[in-house]
């Protein structure tokens, strides 16, 4: 699994390839609703009655076809198809094999990702006033609005500028399920930036989802 402004990065990644003709849609997709959904599934960090199952395991194949989807749910879709990617990129390099990669569910290395893929997006600040405003789209799951534009505004938040170290905290800091966990995932992040190998197999990911 990555983290927000990784997934981000893939959408553009996945964008970028549509216009070069090297891969087709068979929706049109509005940009904007694609990126709403691309991030939405980890809103279950912030909201327990929502379950991993509810938005990780609601597609019946993980792959591009987003035929019959609208823009939301084909980014919604693109975000789960990405976690099941990233894995297969880093198992092909035996990343974790590596120390502190497996540290707290992962966490520490897909902070790190986003620390070092954020300038690969070009346009943060039209992205940071969407998500800060963003239309409501009904995902079917049963959870208080509010926390549907919590969630957007706690990203807009966090993707303002390339996260350091004040920045990761903050956001994890308004993930109950990370709390117990914030000064270890804090330490080990330090501990993955002094590892070429580690950046090194970063920094592949985005070039090979899509």
């Amino acid at each position: 699994m990555a983290s927000q402004i990784s997934h981000i990065v893939y959408a553009k990644r996945y964008f970028d390839q549509l216009e070069a003709g090297k891969i087709e849609s068979v929706i049109k997709i509005n940009r904007d609703e694609f990126m709403l959904g691309c991030v939405f599934p980890d809103i279950r960090r912030i909201d327990p009655k929502i379950k991993r199952r509810d938005t990780h395991l609601c597609f019946d194949s993980l792959d591009l076809n987003f035929s019959g989807m609208t823009s939301f749910r084909a980014g919604w879709k693109f975000h789960v198809y990405c976690d099941m990617r990233r894995e297969e990129i880093l198992n092909k390099y035996k990343f974790y094999e590596t120390p502190h990669t497996t540290d707290i569910y992962n966490q520490p290395a897909k902070d790190l990702e986003d620390e070092m893929i954020y300038e690969e997006y070009d346009n943060w600040e039209k992205l940071v006033n969407y998500f800060n405003n963003p239309p409501f789209i009904d995902s079917e799951l049963d959870f208080d609005p509010a926390g549907y534009y919590l969630w957007y505004a706690m990203i807009a938040r966090y993707i303002e500028k390339k996260p350091d170290d004040k920045s990761m905290r903050t956001f994890l800091l308004k993930q109950p399920g990370l709390l117990k966990n914030l000064d270890e995932i804090m330490a080990s992040i330090i501990e993955l930036r002094k590892n070429e190998k580690v950046k090194t197999i970063l920094g592949k990911i985005w070039r090979e989802m899509v």
